[in-house]
């Protein structure tokens, strides 16, 4: 399997989860809306119905990290990066992936799959009276995380090599869903 086929499977694995989730953002806010509405005008609260706009804003960002890196909309401090050449953004790209992303998505696996484990052992719920009941199905998403930005990471790092060994000119080039 050459390296555009598995960054296609991949980035459409990234994209079809980033499009999904990107609802979240309209349902949190109308959930927000709601519990504003309920509490203020009419007295009334809902301690589930707070949880789970606080959840859709954790799945929005853990599920939606990959979908940011796959479109080069993370977090980065763009001092030189912007001015070079794609083969030097490339090389950059590989380090910074294989020194920070990477390392950083295996420390928190490491510590996270005890965690959730625990979590599905004791099938816990909210400590809130009134919570939402599934919060172990919640605190899977911190493995899903992991997994997601993973393979986009390795997405990403082969986009580079494309550019590095002069295969592609741009390190964020369209790909042909026909391969």
């Amino acid at each position: 399997m050459n390296l555009k086929k598995i960054i296609l499977i991949i980035e459409e694995i990234t994209t079809t989860i980033g499009n999904k989730i990107s609802w979240l953002v309209i349902l949190m806010t109308f959930t927000a809306f709601s519990v504003a509405i309920f509490r203020y005008f009419f007295n009334i609260g809902f301690v589930w119905m707070q949880e789970i706009y606080i959840w859709m804003n954790g799945l929005i960002f853990l599920l939606g990290a990959s979908y940011s890196l796959l479109h080069d909309k993370h977090v980065r401090v763009d001092i030189f990066y912007r001015s070079l050449n794609e083969k030097y953004k490339a090389y950059i790209n590989i380090i910074f992936s294989v020194l920070f992303i990477i390392p950083f998505v295996f420390i928190v696996s490491k510590y996270s799959i005890p965690y959730v484990l625990k979590s599905w052992f004791s099938f816990e719920k909210s400590r809130e009276a009134g919570g939402l009941e599934f919060l172990y199905l919640y605190k899977t998403t911190i493995i899903l995380f992991c997994f997601f930005l993973f393979i986009q990471s390795i997405a990403l790092i082969f986009r580079c090599i494309l550019v590095i060994k002069e295969k592609e000119k741009k390190i964020f080039f369209k790909i042909l869903k026909k391969l």
